[in-house]
């Protein structure tokens, strides 16, 4: 039964629930905070790589947990099943964590395939429930030229489509060729304190929202739908 406002006929009183102060509190969890790392590129010196590496060792000096992907041997979408080691390996990686950095070298002015295909193989684990949902997610990008935001606006749109909480901050560097030491670490930079940044921001909206995936995503039409499913499959049994 569809129970209604006289202020707001369409609405259904039922299936709308007034968040409170007490449910949006954030869940105290007894492991640190578990963020997963991809970047978008196989090259043997891999600027976007040594990116990941340095913002994975910020993260883990905050606090976290920290595992990252390597992409060599991921099949394209499509070209494998699920079984596919690389593939299974990602899926895991992917349930495991609870947020996420992805970072990109900037190719033809967009994010690189390697990248896209990490994206592409993630799956929608129940219906239009999918495994990043919920989860925080910070950007990066490298380029070899002038600063550009390409690669993270094609991933803001992904990250917002996937239902992440992607943070306002976000990295590009570049020039990146100029930014990394022989040994590949990131010499000190403007560059360098803004991935500082990501990172920090990134650590206090994972602790602020772990724990709350389900809460933040649940969603008023879903559950409409599925009253009206319900609804219907009742209706079908009594007859």
């Amino acid at each position: 039964m569809n129970i209604s406002d006289p202020s707001l006929p369409n609405l259904n009183i039922e299936q709308l629930q007034k968040p409170s102060f007490n449910e949006i509190q954030a869940v105290q969890r007894d492991h640190p905070p578990r963020i997963l790392l991809l970047y978008g590129s196989n090259r043997e010196r891999s600027y976007s790589r040594l990116a990941v590496l340095e913002a994975g060792r910020i993260l883990q000096y905050l606090g976290a947990e920290v595992k990252i992907f390597h992409p060599k041997g991921l099949p394209l979408p499509e070209d494998a099943e699920n079984d596919h080691p690389k593939v299974a390996e990602l899926h895991e990686l992917l349930r495991w964590s609870e947020g996420s950095v992805w970072c990109s070298p900037e190719r033809h002015g967009a994010m690189s395939s390697i990248l896209k295909s990490q994206i592409d193989w993630i799956p929608l684990a129940n219906g239009a429930i999918r495994a990043t949902q919920g989860k925080t997610l910070a950007l990066m990008q490298v380029s070899g030229g002038s600063q550009s935001f390409n690669s993270v606006n094609q991933m803001r749109i992904l990250g917002r489509w996937m239902r992440m909480i992607t943070i306002p901050n976000q990295s590009s560097i570049p020039k990146a060729f100029l930014e990394f030491d022989e040994d590949g670490r990131m010499k000190p930079s403007a560059y360098y304190n803004r991935i500082v940044d990501v990172m920090e921001e990134l650590f206090k909206f994972t602790l602020l929202t772990r724990g709350q995936s389900d809460y933040f995503t649940d969603r008023y039409s879903e559950r409409c739908e599925s009253a009206e499913q319900l609804s219907k499959r009742v209706n079908q049994r009594s007859l």
